[in-house]
């Protein structure tokens, strides 16, 4: 058997991080069983299935490397498929014709609540069965008996079929319900397993009932349990970003995003850190945990800052510009970049942070920050700026190593501590008294740009009253 899984989202809105778990775990299962996975859009519900949405799903997906081998197949467009085995199951007298209006059925609602069972139909509702011209739904007759499978994470599971409503399957407009597409569509598309959230237990005996109607064979279910926020309820706004596409916007590098979602009810001993070509090994429903795993934003950040820091700057680079241009910084053509982003990746989480404090190596000036300036830009200092400026235009080889020596002479010569000379000068070219390491930052500013800020300190000095 060839192991098909699939992910079927509704493009009613954003791709969240609950659906982007779903489709992970479903990816490297597949992967893991030398597999297929398809991506199937279920857009029966027209009123509020959106193009925005189907392309924020395929946005939110590339994004994080969710790749499909197939698809993506859309419902919208199968609807004749779905009409054709409605009307197989309506011969066949496991389905009928319901005429029911909508205050019918609310009252037969009403009544089986008292009753404590679901409404049953008899297809009859009023008079109008006798009036060919009068639309009407196709309802699935729900045997008698008991419904069980076995799911592959929460294990053996039953329904008791009384208790289950006779299900429309098609619309009196014609146009098919959820349960139905489904089905009919695991069929078509050869799925084996089906892995979802757990919050389609309920749907799973009505579809198990309909593959047995159709003569269809039913596939394997896996339920994965719901993530919660912090305070144990489902995971909502209220609890932070939930939109895939949020956390790209304040951020966060999509392998950590994937490495956190796949470690979010599933583990493989203690190991936190997972290239995807390990998931995909490692990968197993047996290591997927029954209870609800809760949304922890601090252990993503951990583990953003850990893949920013293991990251090349490199490829840093094209993923940091988009920050640094809503900040008015345009680097494409700096050369410097990889050399700015090595000396920011140990302080930054989040590649927004980076980007902020990035700022004063574009900057023409920069503002002292008064404390700083008050305290470090004095006259004994400037003397230190215009002997260090004069050594860096030197300079033939501008590096570390070089910067340091100059240092280390000018500290020798005036004997003076690191301190005396390094805190000055991160103010002169930075602004403020925090930054990279100083060498570091030297070569990664240029020597043009740092002999001009130190040239501008020394100035700020002399106009000082």
């Amino acid at each position: 058997m060839t192991v098909r899984t699939r992910f079927a989202p509704s493009p009613t809105g954003y791709l969240h991080i609950g659906g982007a778990r779903t489709a992970l775990f479903n990816i490297l299962f597949a992967k893991h069983n030398k597999g297929k996975f398809i991506l199937r859009i279920e857009d029966t519900d027209v009123a509020r299935s959106t193009k925005e949405s189907i392309q924020a799903i395929f946005d939110g997906m590339t994004w994080l490397g969710l790749n499909w081998d197939e698809g993506p197949f859309f419902q919208s467009q199968m609807f004749n498929s779905y009409r054709k085995f409605a009307l197989r199951l309506l011969e066949k007298g496991l389905c009928y014709k319901c005429w029911c209006t909508p205050e019918e059925l609310e009252a037969r609602r009403q009544e089986a609540l008292k009753n404590g069972q679901p409404p049953k139909y008899d297809g009859r509702c009023a008079a109008r069965a006798d009036t060919p011209s009068t639309p009407f739904a196709i309802r699935f007759k729900v045997p008698s008996g008991v419904t069980a499978f076995n799911d592959l994470i929460k294990g053996p599971i039953s329904f008791d079929n009384s208790l289950i409503e006779d299900l429309v399957i098609l619309r009196s407009d014609f146009t098919p319900t959820y349960n139905f597409c489904v089905v009919v569509d695991d069929y078509t598309m050869k799925i084996t397993h089906v892995i979802r959230g757990d919050d389609h237990i309920n749907n799973t005996p009505k579809q198990i009932l309909l593959y047995e109607a159709l003569g269809f064979k039913t596939p394997i279910f896996a339920h994965l349990p719901m993530i919660l926020g912090a305070d144990k309820t489902r995971l909502s706004k209220r609890h932070g970003a939930t939109s895939v596409m949020a956390y790209r916007d304040m951020g966060y590098l999509p392998h950590a995003l994937v490495n956190y979602l796949a470690r979010l009810g599933w583990s493989s001993g203690d190991e936190e850190i997972f290239s995807i070509e390990e998931l995909v090994e490692k990968f197993s429903l047996e290591s997927v945990g029954k209870s609800s795993g809760v949304f922890n934003p601090e252990k993503l950040l951990w583990l953003n800052h850990h893949y920013i820091k293991e990251t090349k700057p490199e490829e840093l680079a094209p993923l940091l510009m988009p920050f640094l241009k809503e900040l008015g910084v345009s680097a494409e053509d700096d050369s410097r970049l990889p050399t700015i982003i090595t000396t920011l990746r140990e302080r930054s989480k989040t590649l927004k942070e980076m980007a902020e404090s990035s700022l004063f190596y574009f900057k023409e000036s920069v503002t002292y920050d008064e404390k700083a300036s008050t305290k470090f830009l004095t006259l004994e200092n400037a003397e230190l700026f215009n002997m260090l400026s004069e050594r860096l235009s030197a300079l033939a080889n501008f590096s570390v190593k070089e910067v340091e020596n100059i240092f280390n002479a000018i500290i020798a010569e005036k004997s003076i501590k690191l301190g005396n000379l390094a805190q000055p000068v991160r103010v002169a070219l930075t602004g403020g008294t925090v930054s990279p390491g100083i060498f570091e930052m030297i070569e990664a500013m240029g020597k043009e740009l740092a002999i001009k800020r130190l040239k501008q300190a020394a100035e700020f000095i002399a106009a000082k009253p």
